[in-house]
């Protein structure tokens, strides 16, 4: 039987952010391609899901730097879909190793360059072709505040998340005239095991649950630049502000 769920793909849905979402997506209504690095986590959330709404969840494992891989496995969801019109794709998945004794490794850093930015533009120009010829669908990338500035501290992560959130940029003017939305999410400090062992002020941290809600959200409509939650916005606007010989004495 066709199934009468709009079907989305989340890629990095096993943990944080993006198995939050795939809860929130699956409530709205979404059938669900759970993508993730790590199998038993992505079936701990395809349980849930199912359990709430049968059939709204199911999962793929998928390392996203096997970037040759990625092609036949976007065309095997879709296929799956059991004819559910594909029409969201987020990419939710993110590496920030916490470094060693304040440095990184070149090995950390390439993870996080080829996670966070070379395996988002492989499966969201995946979408990006579908959605064009379809023409309609969104397309969601997981940026960060990060990606505003760069600052003092873990250098690659800010250089992935700035190249990311320019990536989206790009598509959403090339897309703009076949229908396709593409939205740039920048959180700033979420509960996460990203942030374990970072003590950031209380009043700026946000659940994962609270930015699933709102990603869910814009992905269905709203801007196309979000900052999650809003006051990162002029947060981020007063540091790119400040001149270069203050930002050589703060350590944000």
């Amino acid at each position: 039987m066709t199934s009468q769920r709009p079907g989305a793909i989340l890629v990095g849905a096993s943990s944080g952010i993006g198995a939050a979402l795939a809860d929130e997506l699956a409530r709205r209504g979404y059938q669900v391609a759970l993508v993730a690095r790590r199998a038993p986590e992505l079936e701990t959330v395809a349980a849930r899901l199912n359990a709430s709404a049968p059939g709204a969840a199911r999962v793929y494992a998928h390392d996203v730097r096997d970037y040759d891989a990625a092609p036949a496995l976007f065309a095997r969801i879709c296929a799956d879909l059991d004819g559910a019109p594909l029409t969201l794709l987020v990419y939710a998945s993110g590496a920030m190793p916490t470094g060693d004794s304040g440095g990184w490794p070149f090995a950390d850093e390439r993870e996080m360059i080829e996670t966070n930015l070379i395996g988002a533009m492989r499966w969201l120009a995946l979408g990006a072709e579908v959605f064009a010829r379809q023409g309609r669908g969104t397309l969601v990338g997981v940026s960060s505040v990060a990606g505003d500035r760069g600052r003092n501290g873990n250098s690659a992560y800010m250089a992935s998340k700035a190249g990311l959130s320019a990536y989206l940029e790009s598509l959403r003017y090339r897309l703009a005239r076949r229908g396709v939305r593409v939205v740039t999410i920048k959180p700033g400090f979420v509960a996460t095991a990203m942030i374990s062992g970072k003590k950031p002020p209380r009043p700026l941290v946000i659940s994962a649950e609270q930015a699933a809600k709102r990603i869910a959200e814009v992905s269905a409509r709203g801007p196309e630049v979000v900052y999650v939650p809003g006051r990162w916005r002029a947060i981020m606007a007063i540091v790119r502000a400040l001149p270069p010989f203050v930002m050589k004495r703060l350590s944000l």
